[in-house]
């Protein structure tokens, strides 16, 4: 059994099509099926059952793909390792962050990195909180970076110096020129939210609890999945949210929206990587650069 049968066998898996697994893979047709074919007999098992022109898994084509994957796995970190040795002179980086800081923070730390070690391919998956902490502990990404905190004890984190969030309305708003003074105020809002899951939501949820309030106790206008969304919906007036500075700072400079004097402390960043994985020198590097 090859590295190359197992990287056929899991293309044909996931298309449950040979001649497309054989496009993917910049392969013959009938090099892919001598493949799936040399596997079968020489374990003297059926990983597909042909319907029509349609192929599925079998019950053991099931089970020895997520064998496959993790043995692909294994192989992808043993080359990693190789190209540490090869003083960096090649590879990939798999990064996920959270909004506010795929879009604001970390991309002129990607561009120093990139400069320094022109070498290494960086990808950037972006996603919630939630989502990027699923990813580092599924393997999909190598190094994740969040705003929001994270109970994951199968994850390392590393604390990164953040960024300052703000309360901010349109100018027309009556917080404008009063800022809320007590829990009916904040009650009143009305406020535009990110969505659960959101680093940026935790903080506002943390804010309110600390006056005494709930999610459910306030007004909300909106619940959007971004934090340009929330952004434009509070310059056109729907309401008061938290966000960035590095988010709201253009539009505060434009006059767009007016930041609103309320005491929110600085948030951290926080890095996160499987515990269980090797970190390999480009991990290390960019964790030393962050």
């Amino acid at each position: 059994m090859t590295l190359d049968q197992l990287r056929i066998f899991i293309a044909v898996a996931e298309r449950e099509h040979v001649t497309q697994a054989a496009a993917f893979l910049n392969l013959t047709q009938s090099a892919t099926s001598a493949a799936i074919a040399a596997l079968e007999e020489r374990h003297a098992v059926q990983l597909f059952d042909r319907v029509g022109r349609r192929i599925v898994l079998t019950d053991a084509g099931r089970l020895f793909l997520d064998e496959a994957r993790a043995v692909l796995a294994r192989a992808e970190q043993a080359t990693r390792l190789l190209g540490d040795l090869a003083g960096m002179k090649r590879g990939r980086l798999r990064l996920a962050a959270s909004q506010t800081i795929a879009n604001y923070w970390l991309p002129p730390r990607m561009q120093r990195f990139h400069r320094e070690h022109p070498g290494i391919v960086l990808e950037l998956a972006v996603g919630n909180t939630s989502d990027v902490a699923q990813m580092v502990h599924a393997a999909t990404v190598d190094l994740g970076i969040v705003e929001g905190e994270i109970d994951d004890t199968a994850l390392a984190i590393h604390s990164l110096s953040g960024d300052r969030l703000a309360l901010v309305v349109a100018p027309g708003h009556d917080w404008a020129d009063r800022p809320p003074s007590g829990p009916d105020d904040l009650k009143a809002g009305p406020w535009v939210m990110r969505e659960a899951g959101s680093g940026t939501r935790a903080v506002c949820e943390t804010a309110l609890a600390r006056r005494g309030l709930h999610i459910e106790d306030v007004e909300v206008a909106f619940e959007l999945p971004s934090n340009e969304a929330v952004r434009v919906a509070v310059e056109s007036g729907a309401g008061a949210a938290i966000l960035s500075t590095l988010v709201v700072a253009p539009a505060i400079d434009a006059g767009r929206l007016v930041p609103v004097e309320f005491d929110l402390p600085p948030r951290r960043f926080h890095m996160l990587r499987h515990k269980e994985r090797h970190l390999s020198l480009a991990e290390q590097r960019f964790l030393e650069l962050a």
